[in-house]
């Protein structure tokens, strides 16, 4: 049997603003009302816990009243045919539920939480996570999401599959939050790459690569065309 060619699918938060998913940041660059480093930065934890845990709470109860769409279940239709791996940078559970069997979560997951004085005791959280809500050693519970200024333990797993990618798909993200955005740049030469985003930003990595078709098209469109390509 035919070894199945490698896809690495990179998506962003677009993918997940068309399940009716916030995308937290708006024009002016606040998530949903707070200033980011407020409700994502190990400064703002320190500052006001009770603020960033009601944060999260109110994004992991968001979760419960969207579903997939049809760009997260075409990912699961290419793997009838490739091996897939999905490299994603939202924290929803969309990919998980749409059914697709290898995910790497680069910015963390809102329905886990992590001890705070431990960061090998992950917890699945489906709940609210409240003061006084503590791990199995005693620490208090936090939101296992990467903030910004925290190292993104996946990226060098990620590097990996993109790396060993022959085909790579981008998907709902704009390209400019890094190290993320920089992924491409480990494609091996001669990848085909499809973007897939209704306002596509090429980025520096993205211009070294000949082989590039870009889809100005929002993700359950525009991956119509990408399958129709592939299959």
């Amino acid at each position: 049997m035919a070894k199945k060619q490698k896809i690495a699918v990179l998506t962003g938060a677009g993918i997940s603003a068309e399940s009716g998913i916030n995308t937290f940041r708006d024009a002016g660059g606040l998530w949903e009302g707070h200033d980011v480093m407020e409700v994502a930065s190990p400064e703002g934890w320190r500052k006001n816990q009770a603020l960033v845990l009601d944060f999260y709470n109110q994004r992991r109860r968001q979760l419960k009243e969207v579903v997939p769409n049809a760009g997260h279940t075409a990912l699961v239709e290419l793997e009838k045919k490739y091996d897939v791996v999905v490299i994603t940078q939202n924290v929803d559970n969309l990919h998980e539920r749409a059914g697709s069997s290898h995910i790497i979560h680069l910015h963390g997951e809102l329905r886990k939480v992590r001890s705070t004085g431990d960061e090998t005791l992950i917890y699945d959280w489906e709940a609210d996570c409240n003061l006084g809500d503590r791990c199995a050693k005693g620490y208090q519970l936090r939101p296992h999401i990467v903030w910004f200024g925290e190292a993104v333990p996946a990226m060098e797993q990620a590097v990996e599959e993109i790396y060993n990618a022959e085909i790579i798909l981008i998907v709902g993200t704009s390209m400019q939050v890094y190290p993320a955005a920089g992924l491409v740049g480990y494609a091996a030469r001669g990848a085909r790459i499809f973007y897939v985003d209704p306002r596509p930003s090429i980025n520096y990595e993205l211009q070294q690569l000949a082989n590039l078709t870009v889809i100005a098209e929002p993700a359950t469109t525009g991956m119509k065309q990408v399958l129709a390509a592939l299959l």
